[in-house]
């Protein structure tokens, strides 16, 4: 898989990428976790999830975010962060321009991004937010939500307590035209420590069923005049 280094708002970003053979196919953006708690591009979760989209034939990017590995610049508390993932997706659709549609996938600290990169681009057609954390980042900016996704958690996550994600999927459920699906990983910890296989499961069995043209909001009803 290539190597790759693109402008970024703050300098070079570093990143590694897989383009599809098909000229038109989706785009995948895949988010790392905090910066300053280890999080990069390698890790485990946003390593599988790269080749997960990537088996499934789309042109595939992860990076890391400004001041991580060959990355220029400095952590930014997010805002900085997002304007980096909104380049990279800027970067991977100058390289593929017949591609029309896009998924994000964030775990964490990526999810917030992810999410808040969902908000700005109308092409972002699908979402997976692992292991977000409302109990720590603002995510009021999702009103409304623009695109059906998956959220997934582990049951005995510290970190994102269960009952913080649960609010966010109840608030997100309550809107018309998008289908939110939520999966608990039952005993797995913020990191799915020992739950990866398990976590991956789930988020291939999505994928698979949004591919397959399952998990769309049923249409609004028709009002009779």
């Amino acid at each position: 898989m290539p190597e790759v280094i693109f402008n970024g708002p703050a300098g070079r970003l570093e990143g590694r990428y897989q383009p599809s053979k098909e000229k038109s196919a989706p785009i995948a953006l895949i988010l790392h976790p905090h910066p300053q708690f280890g999080g990069t591009m390698n890790n485990q979760i946003v390593y599988q999830l790269f080749y997960m989209f990537q088996k499934r034939g789309f042109t595939t990017l992860r990076f890391n975010f400004r001041g991580i590995g060959r990355s220029q610049g400095e952590f930014d508390h997010g805002a900085g962060e997002l304007s980096d993932a909104a380049s990279a997706l800027d970067w991977v659709q100058s390289l593929h321009p017949d591609s029309k549609t896009c998924w994000v996938a964030g775990y964490s600290f990526g999810s917030w991004i992810g999410m808040q990169l969902l908000m700005r681009r109308p092409e972002i057609e699908g979402f997976m937010s692992i292991s977000p954390q409302p109990n720590t980042y603002d995510f009021s900016f999702l009103a409304p939500c623009p695109s059906s996704g998956l959220i997934i958690n582990g049951e005995a996550d510290k970190v994102a307590p269960e009952k913080d994600v649960n609010g966010l999927v109840e608030k997100l459920k309550t809107q018309k035209g998008i289908l939110i699906t939520h999966r608990t990983v039952a005993n797995a910890n913020h990191f799915f420590n020992g739950q990866v296989e398990t976590l991956m499961g789930e988020c291939e069995d999505y994928l698979d069923r949004r591919l397959n043209g399952e998990l769309v909001p049923e249409p609004a009803a028709k009002r009779i005049r």
